[in-house]
């Protein structure tokens, strides 16, 4: 049995093995089997590194080196453990299994209540955000943000939209730790991600990689340039902003914050900058049965707050996604680099029920001939299914950016293409049975229940109906 049993353990539990953990400390591989054995013991300028790997704090890592019949042979290991007893003798122990302390469950019960808090799950707090920022900011309606030549006065073509590769540098990483609970263990958690898997434990939460983008150019058209990020990595960002700010609207009883309570917002600036915030922008589609008789109607899905990890309670037009690729394989990234065929994944899943498009599948998914796809290209080829792009916007409240686009779809090609409709995926429910009359006074109606992209997409289509549906 190995000398420091429990030291593998905390290793395995943490995800990594033997070789994966020498490659993230930048040691041999037979320097963990001899730390792991009792035989050694990791330098001092290693430690810091090693708990965090583990996610242990400095006290536990000591404790874990401790363990072992050979005894501790490096003279600083041997004095840290003997001077963290002497002034640490009454601390209960944090070690998963054990009791958390009164004061991790107060963190993490703080850290719930303002996530959780009354009223931050609406629109209200979102729009109380935009009041940060200079009204030339804010888009029609004053429900979101947008940049110069971000938002576009009238629709384009989908196809019109040119899409460029462009990798650029992360932008930094900002401190967050102010908006981060504890960890069992008593240590600060790394992301909101992970805080959100242990404490919220929504059905759907899984990382991916998504297409970061990297610029906007409006010079000869409509050109949006992307490079590559996780689906976690800008979630962790923008949850950690709304936090905040929800923190700081707690604490002065529902007025608007100052900017000096927004740290973390604060350090970002610009919102519209890629080099200073991380944006991943989805994709949010507003369908329209186009009628000939002028019944036409729109689809409209509630997200469930008990299957997803945000935005729960608010309703929203559909399809929405992340733009990001089916997986990481570099034939299926180039092959989903593309705003069309992300648009039918989300039909296929969201409207059809269809298992997640996640890469799994022994191929690369081939949109010509492969179903359903076949048949939404064949109806977009035929001019039957018509798709438009209105640019980007930006939530406030958690700076996320989103893209405006809007289908409309013959109602007899919707009718056959969309005849196995699901009412209800797995992220909620879809509103009005399946469909919702495309008219002023029901967006009128449904507005205090819409997300804010959602009641901007719906008024600038509502705007601009007569161009939207007319006949070729």
């Amino acid at each position: 049995m190995a000398k420091r049993a429990q030291l593998a353990r905390m290793r395995k539990a943490a995800g990594y093995t033997q070789e994966g953990l020498a490659e993230a400390l930048n040691v041999d591989r037979t320097t963990i089997i001899r730390w792991e054995a009792g035989q050694g013991e990791p330098l001092p300028f290693l430690w810091p590194k090693l708990g965090k790997l583990l996610s242990v704090n400095r006290r536990d890592l000591l404790n874990l080196l401790a363990e072992g019949t050979m005894g501790i042979q490096n003279p600083q290991v041997q004095h840290e453990v003997a001077a963290m007893r002497a002034v640490l003798p009454e601390v209960e122990s944090v070690n998963p299994g054990d009791g958390i302390l009164d004061h991790v469950r107060r963190s993490q019960q703080d850290w719930l209540t303002v996530r959780q808090a009354p009223g931050v799950r609406g629109r209200e707090l979102s729009e109380l955000a935009a009041w940060l920022y200079p009204r030339p900011l804010r888009a029609p309606g004053g429900h979101v943000l947008t940049g110069a030549g971000w938002l576009l006065d009238e629709p384009i073509d989908l196809g019109a939209v040119r899409l460029c590769w462009a990798e650029a540098p992360e932008p930094p990483a900002f401190p967050a730790d102010h908006v981060l609970p504890l960890t069992d263990r008593g240590e600060r958690y790394l992301g909101y991600s992970r805080a959100v898997r242990d404490l919220v434990r929504p059905r759907l939460l899984e990382n991916r990689p998504s297409f970061r983008l990297t610029g906007v150019a409006t010079a000869g058209g409509f050109a949006l340039s992307f490079g590559l990020t996780t689906f976690f990595a800008v979630y962790d960002v923008k949850q950690a902003v709304a936090h905040e700010f929800k923190a700081a609207w707690l604490r002065s009883n529902g007025d608007l914050p100052d900017w000096d309570d927004l740290p973390l917002r604060r350090a970002i600036g610009s919102p519209f900058d890629p080099e200073r915030l991380l944006m991943s922008p989805g994709i949010s589609t507003l369908t329209i049965r186009r009628d000939r008789r002028g019944e036409h109607t729109f689809v409209l899905h509630e997200r469930d707050g008990g299957k997803v990890a945000d935005g729960g309670g608010l309703c929203h037009v559909a399809p929405a996604g992340e733009f990001q690729p089916s997986s990481a394989d570099p034939a299926q990234v180039a092959n989903d680099f593309s705003l069309w065929h992300n648009i039918m994944r989300e039909f296929s899943e969201e409207f059809l029920g269809n298992p997640e498009h996640d890469g799994s599948a022994a191929r690369s998914i081939d949109y010509t001939t492969d179903e359903p796809f076949r048949d939404f290209t064949m109806a977009r080829e035929q001019g039957r299914l018509r798709l438009w792009h209105y640019g980007l916007v930006i939530e406030p409240l958690e700076l996320g950016v989103g893209q405006l686009t809007v289908a409309v779809v013959d109602g007899q090609v919707f009718d056959r293409i969309f005849a196995r409709r699901v009412g209800a995926n797995d992220e909620g429910r879809f509103v009005g049975g399946r469909d919702v009359p495309f008219t002023d006074e029901a967006i009128d109606r449904l507005e205090p229940r819409l997300s804010s992209s959602a009641v901007t997409l719906l008024r600038l289509a509502w705007r601009d109906r007569r161009r939207l549906l007319a006949d070729d």
